[in-house]
């Protein structure tokens, strides 16, 4: 099974895959393809509960898909994206909520939307063996602050402090740091100013690996961002099968004989 000491020496020596998953089915697929790392998002909000945003996902939701996919998993380290408000308001609450990730519901680190005020909460976690990865740029729990999810270090000013606060989290013994939504040359700059590996999504070519969502990956997703790309269509496979089960239904093909039996000994109920 992969570790988070595997992770960071991929850093700058081969790409680093991450997929998300919220079931054992899914998990299993993703596994079996070897991918690194297995983000349970709490993008299961928007993705497969129905939600607009992530922000109903609950620390009870999120562990419940976190148990799933870590009982599928032989060998991508699986990592726990914790929820809205489940951190960094109170330090003990954020502390068993992360802890009971990894102590009963198996997964192997923990990931936090970071700011200046994960810093020292890193830290900690790390001093308790809670694995943390940070992640930076496009954080979609701030949603309702920043309006929308606009491209983030557009400006000077942010990509520097983007850059320090990167650092700082490396320094705090954060094991990657995913950039979301940023200048490319902004995730080039930060990757090479670190030793632990960045991983990218909507933050270009230049990082040590790149995750995406499942769902839009595979083309389950209605709507994909700009930033990913589809490589299958999936959605179109189902939508298919689902027609041919409604026609084989109604026009009396299902079930046949092959799917159901009689029982001889059976005696007349009439």
């Amino acid at each position: 099974m992969a570790t988070v000491r595997d992770i960071r020496e991929k850093a700058g020596d081969e790409p680093i895959t991450m997929l998300t998953a919220y079931d054992a089915p899914t998990a299993g697929i993703v596994d079996d393809a070897g991918v690194d790392i297995i983000l349970v998002g709490d993008s299961v909000g928007n993705v497969v509960l129905g939600h607009e945003t992530t922000v109903p996902v609950s620390v009870d939701g999120i562990a419940h898909h976190v148990g799933a996919v870590s009982r599928a998993t032989e060998d991508a380290l699986v990592v726990a994206d914790m929820p809205f408000l489940s951190f960094g308001v109170d330090e003990k609450d954020s502390l068993e909520n992360a802890g009971r990730m990894l102590k009963e519901e198996g997964a192997e680190a923990v990931k936090l939307e970071s700011g200046p005020h994960t810093v020292e909460l890193t830290e900690k976690m790390v001093q308790l063996g809670i694995p943390v990865m940070a992640h930076l740029g496009l954080t979609p729990q701030h949603v309702n602050q920043y309006g929308g999810y606009p491209r983030q270090g557009t400006d000077q000013a942010a990509a520097e402090r983007m850059l320090e606060l990167a650092v700082k989290h490396e320094e705090a013994g954060a094991f990657s740091l995913v950039l979301e939504h940023v200048p490319s040359n902004l995730a080039a700059e930060i990757t090479d100013a670190l030793d632990i590996p960045t991983i990218g999504i909507g933050a270009g070519p230049h990082c040590d690996g790149q995750v995406l969502v499942f769902d839009d990956a595979v083309g389950i997703s209605e709507w994909t961002p700009s930033f990913s790309e589809q490589f299958g269509n999936v959605r179109a496979e189902m939508e298919s099968a689902v027609d041919d089960y409604v026609s084989a239904v109604e026009s009396g093909q299902f079930p046949a004989d092959e799917h159901s039996h009689e029982e001889s000994d059976l005696e007349d109920i009439y």
